[in-house]
């Protein structure tokens, strides 16, 4: 990229645009299914207590990483390291990036198409009176249909690719400034509504069957005797997964942020935003969870098959289902404009795409690869490699090979590659800001942040669990 076109690239407008873009970006669907549901099965507090470590020293210094490399290079995923680390392989880095984006996106739009068909369903009242067993039914009908997902996806899909096309100031900015206070107003709604319950009495007993304060207790009143090393394993691979680092996001949006602004203090405040949206989705769900003493580690069928159940038996039970799936579409939808924009950046600007026929032919082509996702949990079912489907495939060689490997080769550019001199230079805006925990934090870059994601890496490929009996009988 020319001087020129660095001079003329999009920027955000306000610090308020860069947090709320950033912070969309990490909110996502993880936050609100996935945060409550690793949090259910791994012991509530003790899981959280770890969650909250890891964010702190992996996840913000990974993040800051990240925004560095973006707006010192003023350039896409892959174009950054062509630019700080030209005629070297670095750049593989950020390829590997922009193909995570586009990987996730097509089975990210698939789910997120089915937080649409809820919202609609929830207009329609139709959770009224049914069971648990019931709403399984239902949600396995509609999942493995070869054409209701289809179309919710489409229409998904649409909706990112048009915000995404019109831009980071007239799209991606001025939707997330809208959408995250909506999102922030809706979850509210649902943790005073959830909070409300109190004690549920049996009329017949009068005996207590649950308590919604219960359900704070479990998040944060930690045993930390259920801290295991598969408790402390989730949690870190949560705390890095939750803040979409290594795929690109972070330091594509970093290319977007202004020169004067402090990217340390606007890293810190987009994670404190993705860490409380998580804390507040557990305080939603759990004391509802534990009024109706539910079990807390139902996975991932709480969503679509355990809470709309709840919610029905509870006074204005209507509005709290509909809300509830509105904030996961939203929530889908702040995530899946970042993902598409990784993707839509380097096509422009790397391959000189008109931006709105990027946007055009990528959404369309993550959106084929989507179908595919879709069609394997119905018609396509009985095609599998090694025992996945294709939704499998694009889920865990994301997830567990391309995220942590691009999270490792971050940090260790940041801390064994790049200057360090130009890396504090870049985070103090040229030495006008000061850094009083520099060498602490360049530390957790370089060592700690490196360490923890091999560790991550090694777990999810299988390598580690043989060790597990051992390390848990330890602890």
């Amino acid at each position: 990229m020319s001087k020129e076109d660095s001079k003329s690239r999009e920027q955000f407008s306000s610090k308020i645009g860069v947090i709320a873009a950033a912070a969309g970006s990490a909110i996502g669907l993880g936050n609100i299914w996935k945060f409550p549901y690793e949090a259910g099965k791994n012991g509530g507090a003790a899981f959280i207590v770890v969650y909250l470590v890891a964010i702190l020293m992996i996840g913000l210094p990974i993040m800051i990483s990240e925004f560095v490399i973006g707006r010192k290079a003023r350039a896409n995923a892959v174009g950054s390291f062509k630019k700080l680390a030209p005629k070297t392989k670095w750049h593989f880095t950020g390829v590997m990036g922009v193909v995570s984006s586009f990987m996730i996106l097509s089975f990210y739009g698939v789910v997120a198409g089915w937080t649409l068909e809820y919202v609609f369903l929830g207009f329609q009242n139709a959770f009224k009176e049914q069971t648990p067993q019931d709403l399984k039914a239902t949600f396995d009908a509609f999942s493995t249909s070869p054409s209701r997902p289809l179309f919710w996806q489409f229409l998904f899909m649409a909706l990112t690719a048009w915000i995404v096309a019109a831009g980071v100031k007239k799209g991606i900015e001025r939707i997330s400034k809208i959408l995250m206070p909506v999102l922030l107003l809706i979850i509210a709604i649902l943790c005073i509504r959830s909070l409300s319950l109190g004690e549920n009495i049996d009329p017949t007993t009068g005996q207590v069957i649950g308590s919604s304060m219960d359900g704070l207790r479990f998040l944060f009143q930690p045993d930390f005797s259920k801290i295991n090393a598969n408790v402390i394993l989730s949690a870190v691979g949560h705390a890095f997964f939750t803040l979409s680092l290594g795929m690109g996001t972070i330091i594509t949006y970093g290319s977007y942020v202004n020169k004067k602004n402090n990217i340390s203090k606007t890293a810190f405040q987009v994670t404190f935003l993705d860490t409380l949206i998580a804390l507040l989705s557990g305080i939603a769900i759990f004391p509802a969870v534990f009024y109706f003493n539910v079990e807390p580690d139902k996975g991932p069928g709480l969503v679509f098959t355990i809470l709309p159940s709840i919610f029905q038996q509870i006074v204005g039970g209507y509005f709290f289902t509909l809300a509830f799936f509105m904030l996961l579409a939203l929530a889908a939808l702040t995530s899946s404009i970042s993902l598409l924009e990784v993707a839509v950046s380097y096509f422009s600007e790397q391959l000189k795409v008109e931006r709105k026929k990027a946007t055009l032919y990528t959404a369309l082509a993550i959106t084929l690869i989507g179908v595919a996702c879709s069609l394997s949990l119905g018609p396509w079912s009985s095609f599998t490699v090694l025992g996945y489907n294709i939704f499998g495939i694009m889920e865990y060689a994301s997830a567990n090979v391309l995220l942590p490997l691009g999270g490792l080769l971050i940090a260790l550019f940041i801390g064994w590659f790049f200057p360090r001199n130009d890396f504090y230079d870049e985070l103090s805006n040229s030495g006008t800001l000061k850094l009083a925990s520099f060498r602490l934090f360049f530390f957790a870059v370089k060592y700690l942040a490196p360490i923890a994601i091999l560790i991550i890496f090694l777990y999810s490929a299988g390598f580690l669990k043989p060790l597990l009996k051992y390390l848990n009988i330890l602890l």
